[in-house]
């Protein structure tokens, strides 16, 4: 679905509205330009390039959406050390860890101020701290006004920060509500915790 809405996969049938216009046949950075930011489960950064190179992807797009709304993207200062992330701008991105890198990928995208924000799995393969980190950058992505958009399979980081959560089982939806509600659903209870003669 993430894949969909950012243009990385085709459609087949539907649309994708956003702002009251259908971008389902604009490309991926045309997407990007007019709001939609993600990540990936496992981060795609420029390996070959410095911190620098792979910061001005996010700044770039911020500057250049910029000139057409008017809009500035949350300060790197604050997304930094929201992430918890040091380091000097000359170093490598490979020496950044896997947790740094999915925190990084997410201030990337936060840099370009999206209006959606796709989130592919970024607890995956993270530490408790590191997913306090994501946390406090998703915090920072719906004070500035973001949809964020999460697939996710930690149901801490999930049952802490959704508001509506919609429940697959082998790409069928088989529930949609607020945390309390999907916490006591039984059907959730039945794919993903399991229930019957053994129980």
């Amino acid at each position: 679905m993430l894949n969909l809405i950012s243009g990385v996969t085709d459609m087949d049938a539907g649309s994708i509205t956003l702002d009251d216009e259908v971008v389902t046949n604009l490309p991926n950075y045309a997407r990007a330009r007019r709001g939609v930011a993600r990540t990936f489960q496992h981060p795609r950064l420029l390996k070959r390039c410095d911190i620098q190179a792979n910061l001005f992807l996010g700044i770039d797009l911020a500057n250049r959406k910029k000139q057409i709304s008017g809009h500035t993207a949350p300060k790197l200062e604050e997304l930094l050390e929201a992430a918890g992330l040091r380091f000097d701008l000359d170093d490598s991105i490979t020496t950044l860890s896997y947790g740094q890198q999915k925190l990084f990928e997410i201030v990337r995208a936060l840099l370009t101020n999206p209006k959606v924000l796709l989130l592919d799995e970024p607890a995956a393969g993270l530490n408790t701290k590191e997913m306090e980190r994501v946390d406090a950058l998703i915090a920072i992505a719906v004070k500035n006004n973001a949809a964020v958009l999460l697939v996710e399979h930690s149901m801490d980081l999930i049952m802490n920060i959704c508001h509506t959560i919609t429940v697959l089982n082998f790409g069928r939806k088989i529930a949609e509500g607020v945390p309390s509600e999907i916490q006591s659903n039984d059907a959730v209870i039945e794919a993903y915790l399991g229930r019957g003669r053994s129980a």
